[in-house]
């Protein structure tokens, strides 16, 4: 404290204590003291100035939240609260141990710790060795039973609402889950089923509890000497029986009532006239009737179960029920005032009448002695009527009395059924009582409840120090008087001569005895004698008592009458007068009452009746009246103090957290008060004022190495902490070595784990000094670099920029010198080129000039020479007209002359005028033309005259005209030719304006269009790829699919096989429970009893189990006299269930086995369609195999002829040998030969199909490849033949050469030819796209394809010659040598030729494996694998052909044999014979090859063969010494024998004694591993044989000739093949157990408790519990101790021959053992929970997995196992404050269940002060993160799932007939057939 920062304790109102920190050095006498809250405000503390008492200090962080409260190293109050607080809500965990308490805090919620794998999990389990629970007490208790021979309790209280009643359920079903029942009637199923049922009749809703228990109870269970449940007994106390007829606001009344009006409605509860809850005066009090979240009627529905369980018939329960239900009825019994001292309830109530229906008695006799009462004195009787009051607590009086009588009665009942006739050897105890009440108004009940906790504190006190005692005794270290406080005075208070119950008891004999004046009697008596007896101030009605937990004041009212507990006598005898069975047999049991000794008071409630009948001695049923409620109760708790003294205690105390029921919601000051009053604090008290903190000192040197040097390190590790805290803590008193431990004093571990945090501190700021110093340094020197670099760069830089600038400086004087040159020349230029410019315009402009001049000279001549042709010509004109003028007009006076002469004779010829009419009419039409032509022709004269007379004048003048107007059309022309240049560049400029509008137009339309196109392309790509991706999103889709359909059905494969099998362990367990009955039951009559015996035709598949039993035939028949004896004692009832239950698990397990089967046949049709696919996309390479064939269709025949050939000349040589006399053996030999030469044929005509085939696959694998593999360009090309290939090569290659540069269209090939031969071409239109040069480039790159086509073919061509040529020499060759060999074969005997040609084919194989392998090696590796497996049936048919060569002959010399005995010697031996004669004896070794692989025995050997061959038979020898199997081969080797004399009962017989053989001594050694893995192999290959051998073709793809040859030939065991797969999954199952069982103690110890990787993690302080774990460490088992099991397990199953299948599936089965047990005592150990112990477990696995890969297993799925506890261990090193944390955290866990991820979490625990804790909200995070996902709520994994196992089909290549029999296995009786 003197310290500052110091972190201490101070008071607070609101939460009892508050955490403060030191600000201030805190000097010896100063008064207050300087603190800083949590919150940051400062307080000044003051000191208590008499007691100067300081705060309590703080415990380090490291140590909060530890399971142990006594780990702590200050052990107080406030230390106390808050490691419980931060346990409970930020880890969830509402157990914690307290020295040898366990605390239980409810948590109003359903938590996932209770199941089955939780209790599987904690059995057999150290109590300290995982985290707190109900069940590590249980398994404590139970284990200490078994150990200690001493009966145990377990003591269970706490108040209302904390959790008793659930603690001790939970108890009782650990118990019942882990010893299991002795007997058939499953005890342990009844004792659980007491527990619905005590609910409903004990148990009420209050204000503080939904399932309140309303009574005390102890229950005592049974167990025999092998610690298995046979029985149990309850005892009660104190019933509440108030409550029957009151209940306060918000409170219920017992719930059988409530139950029973939510089930009103059922037809057999019609007769009862129930209806709602709210209709009744007993139910309705409360005005609460339902409960949140329960179902009163599902609930009824438990109840009824539950009686019926317990052996309750239907009657007595509707008799419980009709009692029930009319106690309801009497409860609205309406009572009314006929005056003021008498009452009266009116005629015909209809409750009352129906309480009497159903009570059997008659109305009026209780109508009427409910408002009466009789009155007895010394002389007479008296009947005197009572008032309403009285009246009404007379009803409620009789009400609570039949409740009661009630539950006494189904306590005894329940007790009787839970009894058992076996011996009990041991008991567990668990008592559920009340714990420690106190409430604003406390009477009769309470005062009890408070005397039975006082009780039960001083025991617990007691039990505390002896235990301390023991252990300070144990460890020698010396003994200290603790002073604890002693509640006796308290206890001799209220029990003691003239206490509180004997002054209660001797008011209660007063005849005017009240409450009053007891209340003064108690001040007279205890006032002033007893301190811890007081009186209130303000009342003379109460008094108080101090008791070990509180003062309680009690009120005095009700006492007497609650201790006297009357009834109206005679209201019983009505009720005993009842026609109602059962109500009589309640009151009957009343008279046979109680003994003295309170046997009786222990098995119902302790209520007694004031009047008895006085038939049964009266006197001393009076005498038992007058045992008051007090009394009772005080000898059934005195009788419970003993059974309680003589067991050994186990406690649990029970929290309630808040009065609200809130989930998780801690109240200090609720928690302070209970921990105060159930003694928890008591013990904390005791254990600190010694020595608290215990070490061993294996675990002191380990946790505080750090603070020792190298040279105070001893062997001695006792010496060296001795030595080390000397130096430490120099007070001596502050420790105590004892034998095994370090003692400290309170404190002291804190002090150590200050210097130890210290020294870790300093250390670490050692090594950041020196990391953050030499990361310093990395980082100067990796600047000083930098900055050498970057000035060596600068430098570099500026150099470069001076010769830069100097060499620009230099170009600049060129370049301003060729410039000036450049501008003095241009001008110089530009002045000549003006100059000449000018000469040449002014030059141009003269010769223009002259030009003009000149040509103006040449028109005017011009022109004056046509005006002058024109006049000439025009006069001349003018001439001819004047001329033809005047011709005309004298013509024209000849006409008018000679018209007269006609006109004149016209008229002298008037008959002519009719006949011309129509000439008339023209002429006068050309009168008329005439006419009218004559003015024109006189004027044109007239013109003519004229003209001739001025034609000179106007000549001149027109011609001087004519100039001017040709001048002036010239000009106007040269006008218009102006306007017409001017108007077309205008237009030429629109035009071209247009023009590059429209190009532009156009090139932006062109942009437009490729971009357009562009985006088309982009467009197009994007859909492409879109189509793709889609596509490729539907292939996968459909895979993923088809995978999941796969995985959906190879899942329900499983499940379906899981559930198979797990009906197979069953029916197997239900026979093994079958078979002790027997035994027992053969036992109990000393005479064995026979087997069962089927019919013959019985061929079910489960005969061989049932049809004999372990016993044979011969044991049979000797006690089948006896079985009638047996018969009579065979309890036929149980043999019937076990049949029937026999054979309703053969159905199941039939209709399980059709399921699998149609499970099978739809994978198979699956993989059927996937293989038809596959078929569909092998179509090419099958038919290129069909070629194949056929040309080896037609080798084959060609070799048949040469066949046939040698047949024949080999025929010919033995009819040249027919004349003597053994020629007929000769014929069946040569027969027999040419079978073998066809047999070898065949084998010729398989090898050549696998070459094919192998050259086939050879070829699709390249046509594979040369599909799959992109090939060059070149290579495509060479491929091009034709021109039109050519020309189409060209096209590709100029598409792939065009650059953007060349983007022109593309011109034809034969365009471009016929420009090239046309014979002038343009080449420069030719070439305006640059298509010569791609013309050129193109017909290069034929050229060169071309060429090197032709010498790829002329290389390929000479390659074949080649190679034809070496063919055709080894052809030659091989056809010498073939001739050779023919020659050589027919000078050989008969027997030599076939062994000469397998040589000769073995020789041309290998040959050309040779050349095979040359070519290919992998190819050779497979080709050369199954020409072994090819020449390995050559040989064996060989040697079957050489067998049966041998046989022939054998035959042929009997047969000479019998001729000659026959004929008398008549017949001659020819030489040839005698030649052959010699050879026998040659044979006679060989004989033993003569086995057809069947073994004879006789049928009385039977019994013999199977005691030699496996009762008897060390696995271990057979192992090690002969072939793997061979049991199994001899047992099929007989059984085929019997297959072959077609004897049903041999094999039948045969099959049943092997069967049950295997069982018998798989029962008797089912332990051993060794025997279990050597039966499990021979029974898999006994199973194979059968099937290999049963002719079925799925199972003969395999076999050799010779296999087939053995199948058998009579019977199908297509049946007993599933019995036998099935008795193989029974010893795979008890295989796995027996592995587990080895496994189990070795896999917490070695993956999780040894330090594997040494230093890397410390231990943290232990509480009292790890030092009293029951059963003391046998040895340390390590990861290599697993990994030694591991081999062991591994070299076992090799070397007995077991399927590698079947290996890796057991090796799997090992791991997820291994990874499930792991991970599950991961999530139970909250100090195993660290980041070291996730390296550890890291380290761990990793060698596991190493241990996989040198045993080839990664693929057997054993590593995926380990998964989930590969995903803790990452958890527990990972990050975990940030969203980025949480987020890697859910996706890193995806095989860790949510609740397991929360779990670690919440667990995880700092080991040293540098670590953090998950924070709440982290948490809370993860959960909000994971909520979506769908999984199982179970916490730990199933460490009992046995993965379904499969037998894959496995065929043997072992040849039956080359089995040698060893001698050690004494079967020399089997002979060889």
């Amino acid at each position: 404290m003197s310290a500052s920062y110091a972190r201490v304790w101070i008071p607070d109102v609101e939460e009892v204590w508050k955490s403060a920190e030191l600000t201030k050095d805190y000097r010896q006498g100063d008064g207050v003291l300087q603190l800083q809250l949590e919150d940051g405000k400062e307080l000044e503390y003051k000191l208590d100035p008499k007691t100067n008492n300081l705060p309590h200090l703080r415990n380090p962080d490291i140590l909060v939240g530890e399971n142990d409260l006594t780990a702590l190293s200050y052990l107080h109050e406030p230390a106390v609260l808050h490691n419980l607080k931060v346990r409970f809500i930020d880890s969830k965990l509402i157990y914690t141990y307290c020295g040898i308490v366990l605390v239980a805090i409810n948590p109003y919620e359903t938590l996932p710790i209770y199941g089955t794998d939780i209790i599987n999990a904690y059995s057999g389990q150290n109590m300290g060795d995982m985290d707190p629970h109900i069940f590590a007490v249980a398994e404590e208790a139970y284990k200490q039973m078994a150990r200690d021979e001493r009966n145990q309790s377990i003591i269970v209280s706490g108040e209302s609402g904390a959790g008793k009643t659930v603690s001790a359920k939970y108890a009782m079903r650990y118990f019942a889950t882990v010893s299991g029942s002795a007997s058939e009637a499953n005890v342990e199923e009844k004792v659980l089923a007491s527990n619905p049922i005590m609910e409903s009749i004990g148990n009420a809703k209050t204000t503080r509890n939904d399932n309140s228990s309303r009574f005390g109870k102890y229950i005592e269970i049974g167990f025999d000497k092998k610690y298995r449940i046979i029985g149990a007994n309850m005892r009660t106390y104190l019933l509440e029986k108030s409550r029957v007829v009151f209940q306060a606001d918000e409170e219920r009344n017992y719930h059988i009532f409530y139950q029973l009006c939510a089930s009103a409605h059922l037809p057999e509860f019609k007769a009862l006239k129930l209806g709602k809850a709210d209709d009744f005066h007993y139910t309705k009090q409360g005005r609460n009737p339902v409960i949140d979240g329960v179902d009163d009627a599902k609930e009824m529905s438990t109840t009824r179960n539950a009686f019926t369980l317990l052996g309750v018939n239907e009657s007595y329960q509707l008799g419980l029920f009709q009692i029930l239900a009319s106690i309801l009825h009497l409860g609205n019994v309406e009572v009314k005032d006929r005056d003021s001292d008498s009452s009266i309830i009116p005629p015909n109530n209809g409750h009352l009448s129906v309480f009497c229906e159903l009570m059997g008695v008659t109305y009026q006799d209780m109508s009427h002695w409910l408002c009466h009462k009789k009155l007895k004195t010394a002389t007479e009787t008296y009947i005197k009527p009572i008032p309403k009051l009285q009246a009404i607590n007379a009803r409620d009086a009789l009400a609570k009395h039949i409740y009661a009588k009630l539950f006494n009665w189904i306590v005894d009942h329940v007790n009787k059924a839970l009894h058992s006739t076996v011996k009990q050897h041991s008991f567990i105890g668990v008592l559920d009582i009340y714990g420690f009440e106190t409430f604003e108004i406390n009477s009769f009940e309470q005062f009890c409840i408070n005397y039975a906790n006082e009780k039960l504190q001083q025991q617990f006190n007691m039990h505390v120090f002896k235990l301390e005692q023991e252990e300070y005794m144990k460890e020698q270290i010396p003994w200290t008087l603790i002073d604890f406080y002693d509640n006796q005075p308290c206890i001799n208070l209220i029990e003691a001569k003239m206490g509180i119950l004997d002054l209660l008891d001797e008011e209660c004999k007063m005849p005017k005895g009240s409450d009053d004046s007891w209340a003064q009697k108690l001040y007279n008596t205890h006032l002033k004698t007893c301190a811890l007896f007081e009186k209130p101030r303000m009342s003379n009605k109460a008094f108080i008592i101090q008791h070990f937990a509180d003062k309680v004041e009690y009120q005095c009212d009700g006492f007497l009458e609650k201790n006297k507990d009357t009834v109206n006598e005679e209201q019983i005898h009505v009720l005993k007068a009842s026609k109602f069975d059962l109500l009589v047999e309640l009151f009957q049991d009343e008279e046979k009452a109680t003994s003295p000794t309170g046997a009786a008071l222990a098995t119902g409630g302790r209520t007694r009746l004031s009047v008895k009948p006085g038939k049964n001695k009266a006197g001393q049923a009076s005498k038992e009246h007058k045992k008051t409620v007090g009394l009772q109760f005080r000898n059934s708790l005195q009788l419970l103090m003993e059974t309680l003294n003589a067991t050994t205690p186990h406690y649990v105390r029970c929290i309630k957290p808040n009065d609200y029921k809130y989930a998780f919601t801690f109240d200090p000051k609720r928690a302070v008060q209970q921990l105060r009053a159930c003694g928890v604090l008591e013990t904390i008290r005791i254990s600190a004022a010694g020595f608290p903190s215990r070490w061993t000192y294996q675990e002191f040197f380990s946790r505080y190495r750090v603070l020792m040097k190298q040279k105070d390190v001893l062997t001695d590790k006792k010496m060296t902490c001795k030595n080390v805290l000397e130096k430490l803590v120099q007070d001596p008193d502050k420790y105590q070595f004892g034998k095994t431990k370090i003692f400290f004093r309170a404190g002291q571990v804190a002090y150590l784990e200050k210097l130890r945090a210290d020294k870790l501190r300093a250390a670490c700021i050692r090594i950041q000094k020196t990391i953050r110093c030499w990361l310093a340094r990395k980082k100067y020197l990796r600047m000083k670099h930098a900055a050498t670099t970057i000035q060596r760069y600068v430098r570099g830089y500026q150099a470069r920029c001076l010769a830069k600038f100097l060499r620009r400086t230099r170009a600049a004087i060129i370049i301003q010198k060729y410039q000036r040159m450049y501008v003095q020349r241009t001008c110089y230029k530009r002045k000549q080129a003006a100059a000449l410019v000018m000469q040449c315009i002014l030059r141009a402009y003269m010769a223009r000039q002259l030009y003009k001049a000149l040509l103006r000279e040449h028109k005017a001549i011009i022109i004056q020479k046509m005006v002058r042709g024109w006049l000439a010509r025009q006069w001349y004109k003018r001439t001819l007209e004047a001329i033809v003028y005047l011709q005309c007009c004298i013509r024209r006076m000849r006409a008018k002359r000679e018209l007269k002469k006609l006109k004149i004779e016209a008229r002298s010829v008037e008959h002519f005028k009719k006949l011309n009419i129509g000439m008339e009419n023209k002429i006068m039409q050309l009168q008329r033309r005439i006419d009218d032509q004559v003015p024109h022709f006189t004027l044109r004269f007239s013109h003519w005259c004229s003209f001739k007379e001025g034609s000179f004048e106007w000549f001149i003048s027109l011609d001087s005209k004519n100039n001017a107007n040709k001048v002036t059309s010239l000009l106007e022309e040269l006008e218009r030719l102006r306007k017409d240049l001017q108007n077309t560049r205008k237009e030429k400029k629109a035009i071209e304006d247009w023009a590059q509008t429209y190009q532009d137009e156009m090139e932006k339309m062109i942009s437009e269009l490729k971009e357009q196109n562009h985006l088309l392309k982009n467009e197009k790509n994007d859909l492409n790829r879109l189509i793709k991706e889609q596509s490729q999103q539907w292939t996968e889709k459909m895979q993923r699919a088809l995978k999941e359909e796969t995985q959906q059905l190879e899942n329900d494969l499983n499940e379906e096989r899981s559930r198979y099998q797990n009906l197979l362990t069953e029916h197997l367990r239900l026979e093994e429970k079958y078979d002790d009955l027997k035994e027992e039951i053969t036992l109990a009559v000393n005479v064995p009893k026979p087997g069962h015996r089927r019919k013959d035709s019985t061929h079910s598949s489960n005969e061989s189990e049932y049809t004999y039993n372990s016993e044979f035939a011969e044991s049979e028949e000797g006690t089948r006299g006896g079985e009638d004896v047996s018969k009579a004692i065979l309890d036929m009832s149980l043999f019937l269930k076990l049949q029937k239950r026999v054979s309703e698990l053969e159905q199941e397990k039939q209709s399980l086995q059709n399921e699998l089967d149609r499970r099978e046949e739809q994978f198979q049709r699956a993989r059927a369609r996937d293989d038809e696919e596959h078929k569909k996309a092998r179509s090419a390479e099958l038919e290129y195999e069909s070629l194949k064939r056929q040309e080896l269709e037609s080798e084959n025949k060609k070799l048949k002829h040469d066949l046939n050939e040698m047949r024949q000349s080999l025929r010919g040589s033995a009819e040249a040998g027919s004349a003597a006399p053994g020629s007929p053996a000769y014929t069946v030999l040569l027969d027999q030969l040419n079978a073998s030469n066809e047999e070898l044929e065949v084998r010729k005509e398989e090898v050549l199909i696998l070459r094919s085939q192998l050259v086939s696959q050879k070829e699709a694998m390249q046509h594979k490849a040369t599909m799959t593999e992109p090939l060059p360009y070149i290579e495509d090309v060479q491929k091009l033949t034709d021109a039109k290939e050519i020309s189409q090569a060209y096209m590709g290659l100029k598409e792939t050469n065009r650059s953007p540069r060349f983007t022109r269209r593309p011109t034809e090939v034969n365009e471009l030819v016929s420009r090239l031969r046309s014979p002038f071409p343009d080449y420069h239109k030719l070439n305006e796209d640059g298509e010569l040069w791609l013309v050129y480039e193109g017909l290069k790159e034929t050229n060169r394809l071309l060429e090197s086509q032709l010498q790829a073919q002329r290389r390929s061509h000479e390659n074949e010659v080649e190679v034809l040529r070496g063919e055709l020499q080894s052809v030659k060759e091989e056809n010498n040598r073939q001739q050779q060999l023919l020659a050589q074969n027919l000078q050989l005997p008969p027997e030599a030729r076939i062994e000469a040609s397998l040589q000769h084919e073995i020789t041309r194989l290998t040959n050309e494996n040779l050349e095979l392998h040359s070519d290919d090696p992998k190819e050779y590796k497979a080709y050369r694998i199954s020409m072994l497996r090819r020449m390995v049936d050559l040989m064996e048919q060989l040697e079957k052909q050489d067998k049966t060569v041998r046989k022939l002959k054998k035959q042929l010399k009997v047969f000479a044999k019998k001729i000659n005995d026959l004929e008398g010697g008549q017949m001659d031996v020819s030489p040839g014979q005698t030649a052959d004669e010699p050879v026998h004896p040659v044979n006679i070794p060989r004989r033993e090859k003569d086995f057809q692989g069947m073994l004879e025995y006789k049928k009385e050997d039977e019994l013999k063969l199977v005691k030699n061959l496996i009762l008897e038979l060390k696995p271990r020898g057979v192992a090690v010494n002969l072939i793997p199997g061979l049991p199994a081969y001899i047992l099929f080797m007989c059984l085929r024998h019997a297959d072959y004399i077609n004897d049903d009962q041999k094999v039948r017989s045969l099959l049943t004694s092997a069967i049950n053989s295997i069982k018998k001594i798989l029962k008797k050694r089912g332990d051993d591993f060794e025997t279990v893995s050597f039966w499990l192999s021979n029974t898999c290959r006994f199973l194979h044989c059968l099937k290999q051998y049963s002719g079925d073709e799925q199972f003969m793809k395999h076999n050799t000739p010779k296999q087939n040859d053995h199948c058998l030939s009579n019977f199908d065991l297509a049946e007993y093949r599933q019995v036998l797969s099935d008795l193989a999954i029974q010893i795979y199952q008890q295989l796995i157990k027996c592995m587990e069982n080895i496994l189990q103690p070795m896999i917490v110890s070695g993956m999780l408790e040894h330090e594997t990787i040494q230093g890397v993690s410390g231990v943290k302080p232990t509480g009292l519990r790890k030092r009293t774990s029951s059963i003391a460490d046998e040895g340390t088992y390590t990861l290599d101790s697993i990994i030694r099991q591991l081999n062991s397990f591994h070299s076992i199953m090799c070397q007995h021959g077991t399927d590698p299948e079947l290996i890796k599936q057991v090796v799997k089965q090992q791991f997820y053992v291994i990874g499930a047990v792991t991970l599950n005592n991961l999530l139970l150990r909250k100090d195993m929970c660290s980041w070291s112990k996730g390296m550890q477990i890291r380290y761990n696995v990793s060698q596991l997995e190493e241990w996989l890969r040198d045993k080839n297993l990664m693929t057997c799925g054993a590593k995926e196992t380990l998964e989930p506890l590969i995903q803790a261990a990452q958890l527990l090193q990972v990050k975990k404050k940030t969203d980025e944390d949480a987020e890697a955290i859910c996706s890193m866990c995806n095989s860790l269940s949510t609740a397991q991820i929360v779990k670690v979490l919440n667990l995880y625990t700092p080991v040293n002060a540098f670590e953090e804790r998950v924070s709440v909200l982290f948490i809370r995070t993860i959960q909000t993160r994971l909520r979506d996902r769908k999984e199982s709520p179970q916490l730990l994994m199933d460490t009992k799932l046995i993965y379904p196992v499969t037998f894959p089909f496995n065929p043997s290549s072992l040849a039956l007939e080359t089995i040698q029999i060893p001698g050690s296995l004494n079967v020399g009786f089997l002979t060889r057939v």
